[in-house]
């Protein structure tokens, strides 16, 4: 029997305007249209794990004011016995969504950069060695949470996002695999062509599966000698948020059921695919089923 993903991240709640163009400094820009979503990188990665199909524990705090995301997580099937209320906000992002489908966000921990020692000492306590944990960058303590997820002998997943100087501290050696986009590669290898940023990442952690995605370009898996690319779905972009963390969760549920690395590459860019064809980050995630109706 398969040990379920924890995935220890954030939970935050999305104000998203909609916007012309993204805003300039000095200017004052009306918005045509607001709306308030569910978000966190951490709770779209473990409800794009969900929805995949993977059994997920999502391991993180909210405030008081971020009950309705403990529900939403209940209600899609993921496991909330490691998810801790905190007396604070919950974090929240200011997300503007231009006319082109790009956004542009401004993010508030809050809960999220609450998390200390004894929280990630309770989850650890709950883990078995071989069992895979996925991280992103949106909580405090991280460093000491990889530290002893490497010692309790977890199979750490990182998707290296938001990127900061803290996650170049890491020993990312050591982590299964590890998941970025051009800007976060560019800045862990010091170069921007694709192949130049595989080529450094595989010279500095030879043992880490690489994952680079590359937006409407594709994506790039790379391990020893094997790589394999992914198209991207030609589909009309309505809003990219949450985009790459439906790509996370849907390739890392596969790849939790050991689907080759083509299954995998191909059910993330389809549901990805799917994803930025809707408003908002979590409620954009389709569920598995909508992904054979669209190749």
């Amino acid at each position: 029997m398969s040990l379920p993903i924890i995935n220890f991240g954030s939970c935050c709640i999305d104000h998203v305007y909609a916007v012309d163009h993204f805003v300039n400094p000095g200017e004052t820009l009306p918005c045509t249209g607001y709306e308030v979503h569910p978000g966190g990188k951490g709770l779209n990665q473990s409800i794009a794990l969900a929805r995949a199909g993977a059994e997920v524990l999502h391991a993180g705090r909210i405030g008081q004011d971020g009950q309705w995301l403990k529900t939403l997580l209940d209600d899609e099937g993921v496991g909330t016995e490691l998810l801790l209320i905190d007396d604070g906000p919950t974090g929240h992002a200011n997300i503007q969504v231009s006319s082109a489908g790009e956004n542009a966000i401004v993010l508030f921990g809050g809960a999220n950069r609450n998390i200390n020692r004894e929280d990630i000492d309770r989850v650890l306590s709950q883990a078995a060695p071989g069992q895979l944990m996925l991280l992103q960058n949106e909580i405090s303590e991280l460093d000491y949470l990889v530290d002893k997820a490497i010692e309790t002998g977890l199979r750490l997943v990182l998707n290296a996002a938001p990127m900061s100087d803290n996650i170049k501290r890491l020993p990312l050696e050591q982590f299964e695999l590890l998941i970025i986009n051009e800007i976060e590669g560019e800045a862990l290898a010091g170069a921007a062509e694709p192949r130049e940023i595989l080529r450094n990442l595989r010279a500095k952690f030879p043992a880490t599966r690489l994952l680079l995605t590359l937006g409407e370009a594709g994506a790039v898996y790379q391990h020893g000698d094997t790589q394999v690319t992914q198209e991207a779905a030609s589909v009309e972009v309505k809003d990219s948020t949450g985009a790459g963390d439906t790509f996370t969760g849907y390739f890392l549920a596969n790849y939790s059921r050991d689907d080759s690395i083509e299954h995998c590459l191909r059910k993330a860019t389809l549901a990805a695919g799917i994803s930025v064809t809707r408003k908002g980050a979590a409620s954009s995630i389709p569920e598995a089923g909508e992904l054979d109706n669209a190749g």
